[in-house]
This record gives C-alpha cells, sequence and structure tokens, in this order.
C-alpha cells in the first residue's frame, strides 16, 4: 500500500517529492527504494529492532502473545486519530484539536441523558452521539480554516482549548462510568481471540488506505496538500475539500472516543491529553511531509505501532515515562533518518554523481521533499508550491 496521487510533475520529479535523478544509477530497485516502499522499509527496520530490545530485555514477558495484543489494543485508539491527521496534514494542514475532541466525544456520550437514550433504545446511540460530536467540531474547524481564512494552527488550538474547556463544563470536571453492559462487552469482547478494539483500528486503516489511494477524494488530498493554487486551477474546490478534511478528523475521533470509553468505561475530560503530539509524531515518521502533498497510511500504522511498543518495552522493563519521552525523540530522529538515507540510496557503497533537481534547490528526501522548482512556505497550510504537483480532479 502507497500514498501515490495523480499528478503532473515536472520532468524527472515524482509526485511527493521523489525525484529520480539522472546518472544516479536509478535502476528499478532505487526507484523501488525511493519510493514510499523505501520509507515503509526504514520504519519496519527501526520495529524490528525495537522488538529485539523487547526480547532481550523483557525475554518471554514481551514474546507473549498477551502482551502483543496489549500493545495492538493501546494502539487502536491514537492510531484512528492518526489515521484522521494523516489526511489533514496530507492536505496541506494540522489538527491540534484532536485530544480535546476525543475527550468532548467521550464526555457527551457517557452523559446521563445519553445513556437513558441507550437504556431505551440502544447502546448505538452512545456510538452515533460520539461520532456527531466530533464530526460537527470538524466541521467547526474546517469552516474557520478555509472560509475564515485563519491559519490551521491557530484555528485547531483555540478548538482545543474550547472543546476541552466544554468537556469540562457537562462532566463537571467527574469522571463519568458507563453504565450501559452491553455496549461495554461489545467492546471488550473479540472474535477468533483478536480484541474487538484492533478489530476497529484494522478497518478505520483499511478504510482510509482505500479513500486515499483508491478514490478521487484521495487525489484531490494530495492534490490540494501538494498545490493548492493548481488545484484550484485545476478545478477542485479546495475551500470545500479542507473543511472535508477537518470534518473527517473529527468523525475520527468520534470513533477513538468510543474505543476510549470501551476500554476504560468511563467518559473523562481528562481522556486525549497529548494525543495531539502522539498523532502528530506517528504521522510524521511514518513519511508523511508536514507540508503536505506527501503521505501513507501504511506508515502511520507503523508510527502507531513503534510508539506504543517502544512505551510497552520501557514499563516492561520499570523505566520511567521521563526516559520512555527522550527515547521518543531519539526514535524520531532516527526514523526519519533511517528514511531519507533509504529513499536517496544513501546506503550505496559508490557516491551518486552530483546532479541538480530539475529547476529546484531542494534535495530529494529532504524535509522539503523532491519539489522540483519549489520554494513553498515550510508549515503553511496548504503552500503554494511552484512545480508542485498538478491536480488530477
Amino acid at each position: 500500500m502507497s500514498g501515490t496521487t495523480t499528478t503532473k510533475a515536472p520532468a524527472g520529479a515524482t509526485a511527493g517529492g521523489t525525484a529520480a535523478r539522472p546518472g544516479s544509477g536509478g535502476g528499478a530497485g532505487h526507484r523501488l527504494m525511493a519510493g514510499s516502499v523505501g520509507r515503509n522499509m526504514g520504519l519496519v527496520i527501526a520495529l524490528v529492532l525495537l522488538c529485539i530490545a523487547g526480547i532481550v530485555t523483557a525475554g518471554d514477558r514481551f514474546a507473549d502473545i498477551d502482551n502483543v495484543l496489549t500493545i495492538l489494543r493501546l494502539a487502536s485508539v491514537i492510531g484512528v486519530v492518526s489515521i484522521g491527521m494523516t489526511f489533514v496534514i496530507i492536505g496541506g494542514g494540522i489538527d491540534l484539536s484532536v485530544g480535546a475532541l476525543v475527550a468532548l466525544s467521550s464526555v457527551w456520550a457517557s452523559t446521563l441523558a445519553t445513556q437513558q437514550m441507550a437504556a431505551d433504545t440502544h447502546w448505538i446511540v452512545m456510538v452515533g452521539s460520539a461520532l456527531l460530536v466530533g464530526t460537527i467540531a470538524g466541521l467547526v474547524n474546517g469552516v474557520v480554516i478555509a472560509y475564515g481564512k485563519l491559519a490551521a494552527f491557530i484555528a485547531t488550538l483555540a478548538m482545543l482549548a474550547a472543546a476541552r474547556g466544554l468537556a469540562e463544563i457537562i462532566s463537571d470536571r467527574r469522571t463519568q462510568i458507563v453504565q450501559d453492559q452491553s455496549f461495554i462487552r461489545f467492546f471488550s469482547g473479540d472474535v477468533l481471540g483478536v480484541p474487538t478494539l484492533v478489530i476497529v483500528f484494522a478497518l478505520v486503516a483499511v478504510a482510509g488506505w482505500v479513500l486515499l489511494n483508491r478514490t478521487t477524494f484521495g487525489r484531490r488530498t494530495f492534490a490540494v496538500g501538494g498545490n493548492a493554487e493548481a488545484a484550484r486551477l485545476a478545478g477542485i474546490r479546495v475551500q470545500r475539500h479542507t473543511v472535508l478534511l477537518y470534518a473527517l478528523s473529527g468523525f475520527c475521533c468520534g470513533i477513538a472516543a468510543v474505543l476510549i470509553m470501551a476500554r476504560t468505561t468511563t467518559g473523562s475530560a481528562t481522556h486525549g491529553n497529548l494525543y495531539e503530539l502522539d498523532a502528530i509524531a506517528a504521522v510524521v515518521i511514518g513519511g508523511t511531509l508536514l507540508i503536505g502533498g506527501r503521505g501513507t497510511i501504511v506508515g502511520t500504522v507503523l508510527g502507531v505501532i513503534i510508539f506504543t511498543t517502544l512505551g510497552n518495552v520501557f514499563t516492561l522493563n520499570n523505566l520511567s515515562s521521563s526516559a520512555q519521552a527522550v527515547a521518543r525523540g531519539v526514535i524520531i530522529v532516527a526514523a526519519v533518518l533511517l528514511q531519507q538515507r533509504l529513499a536517496t540510496g544513501g546506503f550505496r557503497l559508490r557516491p551518486p554523481r552530483s546532479t541538480t533537481p530539475a529547476g529546484g534547490a531542494a534535495a530529494p528526501g529532504g524535509p522539503a521533499g523532491a519539489v522540483s522548482g519549489g520554494s513553498g512556505t515550510a508549515g503553511g497550510p496548504a503552500g503554494d508550491r511552484p512545480g508542485g504537483p498538478v491536480a488530477t480532479p
């Protein structure tokens, strides 16, 4: 699975900034490694090394199947949030409100009124409430950013504060207990030994991959994130698409709220604390460019599993959360460097001949990607990068 898009890039460049450099020995193997396969291979190597470290330090406690399922169960909530974040970042934006939206959705879905409605009808009412609250909040984010012309960073930061505060008001800063046993039994169960939470995460990841790589919506997301102005000239309604991206992120937060309610049997204003940082970190080490236009769902899933496995290894070895935070920072840098080396053929014994990418100063695999002729504003939402991918509506 890869995050490719239909683009019209300048000669010698490919979508997402993995340019084929003339004279660089660019055979099929190099092109393969320069694509999403090479980037994901770096993540797989990092995950394997982490598992080896876990087996060496924790032995059977780490390799036990129950521990593996625990890792996947813990990864499911932040994994669903990260899938939605992947779409937003590929589209050239950022969403800092995801953690607060998870909290707000969980609180709203676990109020006495909602639970009474669920008791009178079906627990699906609680699920619907969480999804609706998350989606509406995401829509508000999208409208403010797309039509209010507010920077995504500021708009979602404001939503973070507002949603967290609203969750505290609704819950009166108390933890709300989920009373519906049918809801708890359904989501705490398993299918053939695989926890329901993990199955939901897998379904969301597969649906996200199909949406990103096999639909017009996905191609437009790459186009908007790569070059918003070119996408507009190609006939894409950029503002409406931006709103949909943030609504999708909010919808994923609603799903994550349901999962965390099932896992903890509570709804609380403290749920999802710092999820925004975890999700962005997982998306970035998964190979998605923060400036938009390139990314993969597979990379994001691997990034989430790497972070969750890292936490599990530290917990089994009784190491502090502070040491874990330091290790997270190191692994982000190591994973990104490893991806860059693999993507640019940096492990070859013979160095590539010096070449200049067509029309551009950016080096392939660099932070800005190989955007020929590109001089986009780093971090800017859907920045206009001359020579970037041109949309195919």
